[in-house]
């Protein structure tokens, strides 16, 4: 299988999001590209004096660390989204991962870019990232360095370790991606299943088609091969309604998991 089959053969919200990140990282810390022009700025994005820099919005998301966080932000990217968009049992309808993310990024955007004044909000996607996925399998073993300990301690692990390699400000502006992905399972299962309120995000109608298979493409998921019966596969109305250390690990063989919620 070449390269680009293995591309296009990978999920495709976080097949496009690590390419993204590397496409902008790479001329950037090469000295190609000036971080002034894609880092967050809240003065040039809200603006009434001149045209608003809207690429702002998505730019400080895709835009790694110098140096080692070149190789290892975006591995780290790659694997938890990855992982979620496959095998996450909260995300069964298409698109579903994609409003995950417009979601978790809007909540770091508003605590870590505005209130923060964060420039580079890579390290506190990736946490929110690692989260969910910690949720998904909380008791899966994982070896941080040398330390082996269930997943669900990993999010912490990552955030300790931004506080003694970066500094206490840099893990205060990762730690916004502990508090979006957690507003995230706020607002999709604890508060409508347990609290009785009403599910208030769910995935548009015109996203879910955006995702859609043709009917009779296979999707391999954690718990074997999908597949699309009909291009259909959306149904046709819905009811309620950045300096952070990427860290590294290595994780034993994924159990079966358990379904903590979701549609």
């Amino acid at each position: 299988m070449s390269a680009m089959d293995m591309f296009w053969a990978a999920p495709p919200v976080s097949r496009t999001i690590t390419a993204a990140a590397v496409l902008l990282s790479t001329p950037t810390w090469m000295g190609l590209v000036n971080p002034y022009y894609v880092v967050f700025l809240r003065e040039k994005l809200f603006t009434f004096t001149s045209v608003p820099q809207i690429w702002r919005l998505v730019t400080p998301f895709i835009l790694t660390g110098p140096k080692l966080g070149l190789l290892l932000d975006p591995y780290f990217l790659y694997t938890y989204g990855s992982q979620l968009e496959l095998e996450a049992s909260r995300f069964t309808q298409p698109g579903d991962f994609f409003m995950y993310l417009v979601f978790v990024a809007t909540v770091i955007l508003l605590l870590g870019g505005v209130w923060l004044q964060g420039i580079l909000l890579l390290s506190p996607l990736t946490l929110a990232l690692a989260y969910t996925a910690a949720q998904e399998n909380p008791n899966r073993q994982l070896t941080y360095f040398i330390v082996t300990f269930s997943a669900k301690w990993m999010p912490y692990a990552m955030l300790a370790m931004t506080f003694v390699m970066a500094s206490p400000q840099e893990a205060l502006l990762q730690s916004t991606g502990l508090i979006a992905a957690h507003a995230y399972d706020f607002v999709t299962k604890i508060w409508p299943e347990y609290g009785g309120g009403r599910k208030y995000l769910s995935t548009p109608l015109t996203v879910q088609r955006w995702f859609a298979k043709p009917g009779g493409t296979s999707q391999t998921r954690g718990a074997g091969t999908a597949f699309a019966a009909r291009p259909a596969n959306v149904p046709q109305q819905q009811t309620g309604g950045g300096g952070g250390w990427a860290s590294g690990f290595s994780g034993g063989a994924r159990g079966g998991g358990r379904r903590l919620g979701g549609d």
